[in-house]
C-alpha cells in the first residue's frame, strides 16, 4: 500500500502547468524521504464541462473518498459562465466532503517583495482559518419579481454553533500550536448581532478550554485596516465564511501576491474518509495558459501543506518531513524574485520547477541566486 494515494485535477488554464512542476517536486521528496505514491489524474474542469456538460457528479465526489488527498491546479475558462464551475466544483467538493476548515498561510517568504513598507518576513507570519461551508455561501435565499422596479433578492448568513465551535477549536489547536500563541477572532459583532454574537459567546467558552493562547477580538474592517498598517498583529486569525475569503486575499496581497498564496481545504477528522483538498488560490489566467509563463510557486507551496496536512491527519511522519522539505525549498527558491514581480520574473514556470526540485531534493539554498 502506497503512503500516499493522491487525486490530481490540474483543471483549466494554467493549472495543469504548475500542478505539474509541484509533482515535479513531490517526485523529488518522494524517492528523499522514502515515500511511495499512488496517483491518478482526473479530468475535472472546463473542457469536460463544455465536452460532456458535467461539472462533478455525486459518484465522482464519492469515488474521491477512496483518496488521502486532492491536489487542484485552477479551474475557469471564458467559455463557461461565471459561477458553474465554482459551485459545481469547488463548493461542491467543500460541501459534500465536509471541508470545513479553510486554511490559508499568510508569511512573508525572502526576498518576495511586500507593497507595505518597511515590512520584512519577521513582520507578517500569519495563519488565516476560515470557515468553510456555512455563511452565505450555502446560498439562503432568492430573487422574486426580477426585472420589474420592484425586484427583491436576499442571501441569509448562517452559523450553527457545531460548525463554529469545531472550526475556534481547530483555530485554538493551531495557535497552541504556534511560538506566539495568540488568536484573534474576526466578525461584525456590532452589526450582525446574531451571528457574529454566536461565534464571539462560543469564542470565549472554548477559550477557557485553551488558558495558554491569548485572545483577541477585531471587527473585520478594523482587521482589513490592521494588515496593511501593522500585519505584525496578527499570529493566527479565524473568522467565518465571507469574511475569511476577503481577508485572506488581502493576506495574500501583503504577502507577494497570488503568486504565492497556497490554500487547504481540511477536514481534519482522521474518521471522516474524506480526502482534504489543497489549491493554489491564483485563477486559471487562460491568457497564458500553455506559454510556461505561471510561476508555480504558490502551487508548490499547497503541496507542502498537503503533505504535512495528511501527513498530520493519517499519522505519517515521512509524509510531514516531506511536507517540511518542499516549504524549506519554497524558502530556499523564493529569493530569486528579490526586487522583481512573481508574475514577470523572467523565469519559467519549468525553470522555477527545475529551482524547487533541486532545493527539494537536496536542500541546497544556493539556488537562490540564479537566473534563468
Amino acid at each position: 500500500m502506497a503512503d500516499l494515494k493522491l487525486a490530481t485535477i490540474g483543471g483549466d488554464g494554467v493549472g495543469p502547468e504548475v500542478v505539474a512542476q509541484a509533482l515535479r517536486v513531490l517526485d523529488a521528496v518522494a524517492q528523499r524521504f522514502g515515500l511511495t505514491v499512488d496517483r491518478t489524474d482526473l479530468p475535472y474542469g472546463g473542457a469536460r464541462y463544455l465536452e460532456t456538460g458535467d461539472v462533478l457528479t455525486d459518484d465522482e465526489v464519492q469515488a474521491l473518498r477512496q483518496y488521502d488527498a486532492v491536489l487542484l491546479g485552477a479551474v475557469g475558462t471564458p467559455d463557461v459562465p461565471p459561477g458553474v464551475l465554482e459551485k459545481g466544483l469547488l463548493l461542491k467538493l467543500r460541501f459534500d466532503l465536509d471541508l470545513y476548515i479553510n486554511l490559508r498561510p499568510g508569511s512573508l517568504l525572502p526576498g518576495v517583495t511586500t507593497p507595505l513598507a518597511g515590512k520584512a518576513p519577521s513582520d507578517i507570519d500569519m495563519l488565516v482559518v476560515r470557515e468553510n461551508t456555512e455563511s452565505l455561501y450555502l446560498g439562503a435565499g432568492g430573487r422574486a419579481r426580477q426585472g420589474t422596479p420592484h425586484e427583491v433578492a436576499t442571501q441569509e448568513m448562517w452559523a450553527t454553533r457545531f460548525g463554529v465551535e469545531r472550526c475556534l477549536r481547530y483555530a485554538f489547536e493551531a495557535a497552541k500550536a504556534r511560538p506566539r500563541k495568540h488568536l484573534t477572532l474576526v466578525h461584525k459583532t456590532n452589526v450582525l448581532t446574531f451571528c457574529g454574537k454566536l461565534w464571539f459567546d462560543v469564542f470565549q467558552e472554548v477559550a477557557g478550554d485553551y488558558p495558554d493562547v491569548e485572545t483577541d477580538y477585531h471587527h473585520v474592517d478594523a482587521c482589513c485596516m490592521y494588515l496593511v498598517s501593522s500585519p505584525e498583529r496578527y499570529d493566527v486569525i479565524v473568522t467565518e465564511n465571507m469574511f475569511g475569503d476577503i481577508v485572506t486575499d488581502l493576506a495574500a496581497a501583503i504577502t507577494g501576491g497570488m503568486g504565492v498564496a497556497a490554500s487547504g481545504n481540511l477536514n481534519p477528522d482522521p474518521s471522516a474518509n474524506a480526502p482534504s483538498v489543497f489549491e493554489p488560490v491564483h485563477g486559471s489566467a487562460p491568457d497564458i495558459a500553455g506559454q510556461d509563463l505561471a510561476n508555480p510557486l504558490a502551487c508548490v507551496a499547497s503541496l507542502a501543506m498537503l503533505l504535512t496536512e495528511t501527513g498530520r491527519r493519517l499519522g505519517r511522519e515521512k509524509m510531514i518531513d516531506a511536507g517540511a522539505a518542499v516549504d524549506a525549498a519554497v524558502a530556499a527558491v523564493s529569493p530569486t524574485f528579490e526586487g522583481k514581480r512573481l508574475d514577470r520574473s523572467g523565469l519559467k514556470c519549468s525553470e522555477i520547477g527545475d529551482l524547487l526540485v533541486k532545493a527539494a531534493s537536496s536542500q541546497d539554498t544556493s539556488v537562490s541566486g540564479a537566473t534563468s
